[in-house]
C-alpha cells in the first residue's frame, strides 16, 4: 500500500511538472489517503502484535 501511495505521489508531481494540475491535485490527494490507511494499518497491526506477544506464557 506505501508502494501505490509512493507511485501516485510520483504521478501526481509529474502531472504537476507538466501543468496538469487536476490530475496533479487528484493523484496527491490519491497518495494522501493511501499514506494515512497505511499509517492506520501498520499501527493496527503493532496493537495486535503487541497484545499477542503479551499472551505466550
Amino acid at each position: 500500500m506505501l508502494r501505490w501511495a509512493v507511485i501516485f505521489l510520483v504521478i501526481a508531481l509529474v502531472a504537476a511538472l507538466f501543468g496538469f494540475t487536476g490530475i496533479a491535485a487528484a493523484a496527491a490527494g490519491i497518495a494522501k489517503f493511501l499514506f494515512f490507511l497505511f499509517l492506520v494499518i501498520c499501527l493496527i497491526f503493532l496493537i495486535i502484535g503487541i497484545s499477542a506477544g503479551r499472551r505466550i506464557p
